[in-house]
């Protein structure tokens, strides 16, 4: 299935092609129970359909340490290993529990640096079928404010589609 997606000719309207990434994506997690196949997938799949995407990953909530995220499956750089609740766009994204849509990094408040080449940031909250946090969903660009709200309401889409529906 990953030759059939990578083959995929896709459009250049930013909404066909989110479109057309979510209904690929919930074709190959069809079936698919693993949490960290299907964080992986997601991952590698968004990374793979936009140019602009530099980092795209997960942080996923530790089960030892309930307030901490630790990296999860990813496509980039080395990340941050492990990022406090409240610290940084992907700690308040799982402090607040929403999405943090973030131009420009550096005028953030307690910014945490992972890659100095970072300058724009979504970051989306991730839950499960019972509406707990699981993880946050990252993705940083290189130039500034390369996100919008069109990219937050589909990454949200895409997130709730492969984990709050999960079985």
């Amino acid at each position: 299935m990953a030759e059939a997606f990578n083959d995929l000719e896709l459009p250049t309207d930013k909404d066909e092609r989110y479109a057309t990434v979510a209904a690929e994506i919930a074709s190959v997690l069809d079936g698919e129970p693993n949490r960290t196949a299907r964080m992986a997938t997601v991952a590698s799949m968004l990374a793979n359909s936009f140019e602009h995407y530099f980092w795209t990953g997960f942080y996923v909530v530790d089960p030892d340490k309930p307030r901490e995220l630790v990296v999860g499956p990813y496509q980039g750089t080395l990340g941050c290993l492990r990022i406090a609740f409240g610290r940084g766009v992907c700690g308040t994204a799982a402090e607040t529990r929403a999405t943090q849509l973030v131009p420009d990094v550096h005028a953030f408040p307690g910014h945490i640096a992972c890659d100095g080449a970072s300058a724009s940031e979504v970051v989306v909250p991730v839950f499960d079928k019972a509406g707990a946090l699981i993880a946050v969903f990252d993705v940083d660009a290189t130039t500034p404010a390369a996100f919008d709200e069109t990219d937050a309401a589909w990454l949200e889409k895409i997130l709730a589609q492969a984990f709050s529906a999960q079985v």
